[in-house]
């Protein structure tokens, strides 16, 4: 900062030398060179005071408040550099996160898938069973009703039978032969006792 001051300082000399040698040089004025150097460095005199004047108020406030300035950038610059690690470190937690939950969608999708493949096969097999089992259930049917003919026709025959039986006794049955029968069964009873 004081370099800076200095430089500033040297330049403004310099500048008004050179314009003081500029006019100087100039012709076309017909005033005595002494009175115009004379005029020159009261000017120059003047111009060193008030810069230097100018120096020695402002300086320390200048100073200041560049200082000032300087650590407001730093502090400026520290906030975000901090806020960039924060973001950073949000970010990476934010990343790791979704990374977890792609690998948990990734899981859950396999799960379903596996649970989806159980389901089927228990599905398929509870079908094959059901199948099955109608298959039987329609076969102890089918014998059930193949039985039940079998006992209807059975009666049937039974009953045209006797029908047969009946009408073939009572043409060729006689009362002959039903007091033969009638003695027979007599006599057996007769013995048994």
């Amino acid at each position: 900062m004081y370099r800076s001051m200095k430089a500033v300082l040297l330049a403004v000399l310099l500048l008004g030398l050179l314009g003081g040698i500029s006019f100087a040089s100039g012709g076309g004025h017909e005033v005595a060179s002494g009175v115009l150097l004379k005029d020159f460095l009261y000017r120059l005199f003047n111009f060193a005071i008030v810069v230097a004047i100018l120096v020695y108020f402002l300086a320390k406030p200048i100073k200041k408040g560049l200082a000032g300035r300087r650590e407001e950038i730093e502090k400026t610059l520290a906030e975000a550099k901090r806020i960039k690690e924060e973001a950073e470190a949000k970010f990476a937690e934010y990343d790791l996160k979704l990374a977890r939950a792609t690998e948990e969608i990734a899981e859950i999708s396999d799960s379903i898938r596996r649970e989806g493949e159980r389901e089927k096969i228990n599905i398929i097999e509870s079908a094959k069973q059901l199948a099955i089992k109608i298959e039987q259930d329609a076969e102890n049917a089918a014998e059930l009703e193949v039985a039940k003919a079998r006992t209807e026709l059975q009666r049937e025959a039974v009953q045209l039978a006797v029908g047969v039986a009946e009408e073939l006794l009572k043409k060729n049955f006689t009362k002959d032969d039903d007091t033969r029968l009638i003695d027979e069964y007599m006599q057996k009873v007769g013995e048994l006792h």
